[in-house]
């Protein structure tokens, strides 16, 4: 068994003392009727003489965030999930038990209260205890106030611990699930079905990524944790569910960084007889209002940039984007041994199994991308990188997808889809290859998808969006570990 520190000891003292007065030191239910902010805003220019006269009666519970003992008298602060209120707690109004208890208590703990508000002489809100009721006595001590838990490893390793100290994680906490409701009201309100679809596959496709193999043992077969939900929303689209999507977890083999954590969250949704120019238009309206329901409006600091996020994000060609920062313009260059003389002349890296549209692609990511700062919707991707996505009829090489940019990051990734099952095959032939050529991230041939298209899928846009990276925008959080409430961390030495 461990050895305690001294206030570990005292609290487990303290502990034994409270199950010696006939209390269980971790509670019973305790009936909650009012919060923190609802008091704090209901009494809000209230007086003093008022509220005596009124004499408003509340009952709270949460946590001992301070504790100013005064004798037979004392004020402590209570913390519930919205923040923190004063409480006034007197011998003369709960007995000398109960104030013997309160006696034991420590910063840290649970309690419940019942009392009616009052004003202090200070002017705040504060509860005066009638009914004090221990609930759960704390074993560790928190925190300094002042400094939390100074380690950023692990305010994420003991998030508990960190959402309780620290405010604008509990904030954080709180908006993201705002965020995928208001997402869900507004697909739900313009007909969409929210479903869900397999986690565990036998077949790697849907997106460009390494997967999480696990094995089935029933069946002896190895088996992938998903890497996005594509193929099988689109399938749904064959079978008549004609607009669809779904909120749920990726996982993906791959490095951590502020923008990337292994298991994290999207929404791909799936619209039939829509295309790109629809994705474009609901990947702006759910943004939009995810921005407008959680902060009240659309402007953004985040990043040290200040941004718009009202509808009307600039609509652009990649090609068009590269022209505008290195004065090459691809839509003249006609073969592949061009392509790879401009990218050896501008310190482009090549890949083996590198393509025109892979250079293309790669003189983005070096040229354009970080230059991106407003929202903007960049279309025209190679074919090369967009095996799941329609041809451009004006100019095959090139494809109907686009990626939302903003502030140098992707934020969506969308396309007409692809609906032809003999260029779907082909697609997952070349897929294939460069697969044989060294690239990991290559898709499997899925035989199954095909078939289903052969049956006739709608003509459809899709789109995919990372809740993730939204939250971080919205909340002007700068790391994906502030937005997921448990973040994969290395394990403890």
């Amino acid at each position: 068994m461990r050895e305690f520190t001294e206030q570990e000891q005292v609290r487990r003292d303290k502990l034994e003392k409270i199950r010696d007065m006939g209390i269980d030191p971790f509670g019973h239910r305790f009936e909650v009727t009012d919060f923190s902010e609802d008091i704090k805003k209901k009494y809000a220019g209230f007086t003093h003489d008022e509220l005596e006269e009124k004499k408003p009666m509340v009952k709270v519970a949460g946590r001992i965030m301070f504790i100013r003992k005064m004798g037979k008298a004392s004020f402590f602060s209570l913390k519930d999930k919205f923040g923190n209120i004063q409480v006034y707690i007197s011998i003369n109004d709960i007995g000398e038990d109960a104030y013997s208890l309160f006696k034991s208590a420590d910063i840290g703990d649970i309690v419940g209260v019942s009392g009616r508000v009052m004003l202090t002489q200070t002017g705040e809100i504060t509860i005066k205890c009638l009914e004090y009721t221990h609930l759960v006595k704390a074993l560790r001590p928190l925190p300094e106030k002042y400094h939390g838990l100074s380690d950023v490893e692990e305010r994420f390793r003991r998030r508990y611990v960190d959402l309780i100290m620290n405010d604008d994680a509990r904030r954080v906490a709180f908006a993201r699930p705002k965020i995928i409701r208001s997402i869900q009201h507004y697909l739900d309100n313009l007909g969409y079905v929210e479903v869900e679809t397999p986690i565990l596959g036998t077949i790697l496709g849907g997106a460009a990524a390494r997967p999480f193999i696990t094995h089935h043992n029933a069946q002896n077969i190895d088996m992938y944790l998903r890497i996005a939900t594509e193929l099988n929303l689109k399938r749904l689209l064959v079978g008549g569910m004609d607009a669809v999507y779904e909120i749920g977890r990726i996982f993906r083999n791959e490095g951590m960084d502020k923008k990337h954590n292994p298991e994290f969250t999207t929404i791909e949704l799936y619209k039939a007889f829509s295309d790109l120019e629809g994705m474009m238009d609901i990947t702006e309206g759910i943004i939009s209002t995810c921005a407008m329901e959680l902060n009240g409006t659309y402007e953004v600091d985040f990043l040290g940039h200040h941004i718009s996020l009202a509808p009307g994000f600039r609509r652009a060609h990649m090609v068009d984007l590269i022209k505008e920062q290195t004065g090459i313009n691809f839509f003249e260059v006609k073969s592949v041994e061009e392509a790879r003389k401009l990218a050896i002349e501008h310190n482009v890296e090549l890949e083996e199994h590198f393509e025109f549209g892979h250079i293309v692609n790669a003189f983005f990511e070096k040229y354009v991308e970080d230059t991106i700062i407003e929202p903007t919707f960049v279309f025209g991707h190679p074919i090369e990188i967009s095996p799941l996505a329609k041809k451009d009829p004006n100019d095959p090489r090139f494809t109907q997808r686009f990626e939302l940019f903003i502030i140098g990051s992707e934020y969506a990734n969308a396309f007409t889809e692809l609906n032809d099952p003999i260029d779907q095959y082909e697609r997952f032939e070349n897929q294939l290859k460069e697969r044989e050529l060294g690239n990991e991230e290559a898709n499997d041939m899925d035989i199954d998808f095909v078939e289903a298209l052969e049956y006739g899928m709608p003509p459809a846009g899709g789109m995919g969006m990372g809740i993730d990276r939204l939250v971080m925008l919205l909340t002007g959080s700068e790391t994906i570990r502030e937005v997921i409430l448990f973040p994969l961390m290395k394990p403890r030495d």
